[in-house]
């Protein structure tokens, strides 16, 4: 076989850096922090195309002043949530609201208009709806307001012209005059909105594969989530990756330059640049510091005593319940050994049990943990009508109990992958360091 000629290997990594940069941030405009990279995206636009549907079943619309990758959902779960940049604060219900109603207002809107005028439109908006919000003039809703103008902003949607929307939450709200793309305002919404009853039922049918039934819905979870556990996975899509798992691996090697890890409990796929995830662990902050010790003590008490496989006749096991009063009782220890020589946040210790449910959300979202109850094996969040079984009634992986989740009470679940991250903590003495640099995790090898 001849080797890649020097032009094939460009072109193959031009292709793949396009990718990668669609596959992080969906929606790139040309005068935006990516502007260096938009050509690309430009100039393979037709492959493009082609591969991001034949994979995913995504669609890509590339236009002259911006691209967007409409991306399908995965289920119940499985959002990635849109965050506050200046404090990581995940976006509420009401922002959301507000985002939905600006949308709503701006893909008919004039090319320029008041921000006066915007929050006014909004209002009238929201009646017509039967939504009802909050007087925009407490400093709260003005600052939830603030945060949903500031999102669109960043998405290309509104140009600050004069002024900014910032001032939209001070106390005296000042002026702005803001230019809108509409354009990029009606790209901006990817899910099926005119045929959905409610929230609930839009997320189910945003995560409908349609025709690429249990593969693209496998790939799109493989490439869209930290790991993929079997259980995560119907019968016919465990039944389909088990078939192609190798093949799979290189076609995400080859397309986006990504690593598959793969383990009798299910598969991850790695990427060595550290580019394409909006989640690090090991990270920074006092959450991400607390979250990775608390995984090292949680593999260290619940190890499975007989994981197996059931090819070579043992039981999958893919989870392990966290016994009542283990989780506050760990955070404790740690905050004891390591929070104040680390000074994290005084807010964080001050409220313990706020503390413990942001960790046990990182660690959820990574796929390390997970609240007891159904999970996708036994038909939880499918589409009406979606292909669970095997058609030729062929055996497939026993998934069943595999998280040993059969518990009234409901509680949490350490998964299989969070003994991948299990650490070694290494105390250093001080010197002439920082606090801050006493406790140090070496990371997951």
């Amino acid at each position: 076989m001849p080797l890649p000629s020097a032009h094939d290997v460009a072109l193959a990594a031009e292709r793949r850096t396009a990718a990668r940069l669609l596959l992080a941030h969906p929606l790139v405009i040309s005068t935006g922090p990516h502007s260096d990279t938009f050509p690309l995206i430009r100039r393979h636009a037709e492959w493009l195309a082609q591969r991001f549907q034949q994979v995913f079943g995504y669609r890509l619309l590339v236009e002259a002043s911006y691209a967007r990758l409409f991306k399908a959902g995965l289920g119940p779960g499985a959002g990635h949530r849109l965050e506050r940049p200046s404090t990581g604060t995940p976006f509420s219900p009401r922002t959301y609201a507000y985002l939905a109603l600006a949308l709503s207002v701006l893909v008919t809107a004039p090319e320029q208009l008041l921000l006066s005028q915007l929050v006014a439109d909004l209002r009238a908006a929201a009646v017509d709806a039967g939504i009802e919000i909050a007087d925009t003039g407490r400093q709260a809703e003005r600052r939830t307001l603030a945060a949903a103008l500031r999102q669109l902003v960043d998405w290309g949607v509104l140009v600050e012209t004069e002024g900014h929307v910032g001032t939209v939450a001070e106390e005296r709200a000042g002026e702005a005059l803001l230019t809108v793309d509409r354009e990029i305002a009606r790209a901006v919404v990817a899910g099926p909105l005119a045929q959905s009853r409610d929230g609930a039922d839009l997320v189910r049918r945003a995560a409908d594969p349609g025709f690429g039934g249990p593969r693209t819905y496998v790939r799109r979870r493989l490439v869209e989530t930290p790991v993929v556990h079997l259980d995560d996975l119907t019968d016919a899509e465990r039944e389909w990756l088990r078939t192609r798992q190798r093949r799979e691996a290189q076609a995400f090697s080859e397309l986006l330059g990504l690593e598959a890890e793969i383990r009798a409990e299910g598969i991850a796929l790695v990427d060595t640049e550290d580019e394409l995830t909006d989640l690090h662990l090991p990270g920074t902050g006092t959450v991400a510091q607390a979250a990775l010790l608390l995984v090292e003590r949680l593999v260290a008490h619940l190890r499975p005593e007989d994981p197996g496989h059931p090819a070579i006749g043992g039981r999958l096991v893919i989870g392990v319940p966290v016994p009542d009063g283990l989780l506050p009782d760990l955070l404790d220890e740690l905050i004891e050994e390591y929070g104040r020589r680390a000074i994290w946040q005084r807010g964080h210790l001050e409220d313990r049990d706020g503390f413990l449910a942001a960790v046990l959300d990182l660690l959820g979202r990574m796929r390390l943990m997970a609240p007891a109850g159904p999970v996708r094996a036994d038909g939880h969040g499918l589409p009406e009508g979606y292909e669970q079984t095997v058609a030729d009634g062929r055996s497939v992986t026993d998934v069943s109990q595999a998280r040993g989740q059969d518990r009234p009470d409901g509680g949490w679940i350490l998964l299989a992958a969070a003994a991948r991250y299990a650490t070694t903590v290494a105390v250093k003495p001080r010197t002439d360091r920082s606090p801050a640099d006493d406790v140090s995790e070496e990371p997951p090898r």
